[in-house]
């Protein structure tokens, strides 16, 4: 098993900035992929960004130089970096770990871009 626990949401301006930080603990496979979806109202869950153990990374169209993510393997924690921050991107953002055995979601955070 392995838990996630997310920090970070919450209410910014258009063009603000918020960090997100999702911390994994438990059964931890060195060789893993953790990342960021998220899913507003009415929309499926999509691919925000990813980041392997390994350093590889992959990002959605829509948040291409605005977001960055990075992670910690010591400390089995990922970021996100969000800047220049639109309506658009209010959603609920969810941590996901995955390892070739198995995957888990962590229980969502709230982003809200509003004036």
């Amino acid at each position: 098993q392995v838990q996630l626990v997310e920090s970070g949401g919450g209410l910014v301006q258009p063009g603000g900035s918020l960090r997100l930080s999702c911390a994994a603990s438990g059964s931890i496979f060195s060789i893993n992929a953790m990342g960021w979806y998220r899913q507003a109202p009415g929309n499926s869950r999509e691919l925000v960004a990813v980041m392997t153990s390994g350093g590889s990374t992959n990002y959605a169209d829509s948040v291409k130089g605005r977001f960055t993510i990075s992670r910690d393997n010591a400390k089995n924690t990922v970021y996100l970096q969000m800047n220049s921050l639109k309506p658009d991107d209010t959603a609920v953002y969810y941590c996901n770990y995955h390892a070739v055995v198995a995957e888990y979601w962590g229980q969502g955070t709230q982003v809200t871009v509003s004036s």
